[in-house]
């Protein structure tokens, strides 16, 4: 599902890699240059490995921009709305409050991942803080039902 996401003791957050067209790079590039300085009272932090990502507080709420459709996302899949926002949850990770929070901006292009680890649950705040900067800088494609 996930991989695991790293920090040095005082060094910078390691984002997983993202594969996008030319297009969805520069709506990505801008959109993480768009990303607040805070989410959910968290400090934004210094990454590396994938420049489409960012990242915030310790343990790290990570974004990446670009990722592909999310496991078990179909069709009939739930999904919530923050801030005239949709995001996908898998099931598990809703009802399990000691897990991450691996939710994905689904109705948008490029696609938005933002993992909530379970420390900073619930994961409202972050949907919120950042769901300004996803709008403005993706394109709408199917509103969730």
């Amino acid at each position: 599902m996930l991989m695991a996401l790293t920090t040095a003791a005082c060094g910078a957050v390691d984002v997983p890699a993202t594969e996008v067209s030319a297009a969805e790079r520069e709506a990505c590039e801008e959109l993480v240059a768009a990303l607040p300085d805070s989410v959910a009272d968290q400090p934004r932090r210094d990454t590396e490995g994938n420049p489409l990502g960012a990242a915030w507080g310790d343990p790290a709420i990570v974004l990446r921009c670009g990722v592909g459709v999310p496991e078990g996302f179909d069709q009939f899949s739930r999904c919530e709305v923050a801030d005239g926002l949709g995001w996908f949850a898998p099931q598990e990770t809703a009802e399990d409050q000691s897990k991450e929070a691996v939710m994905t901006a689904i109705e948008r292009s490029p696609r938005v991942e933002v993992v909530v680890p379970a420390e900073l649950r619930p994961p409202v705040a972050a949907m919120v803080d950042l769901g300004g900067a996803i709008k403005e800088h993706t394109r709408l494609v199917k509103p969730c039902a």
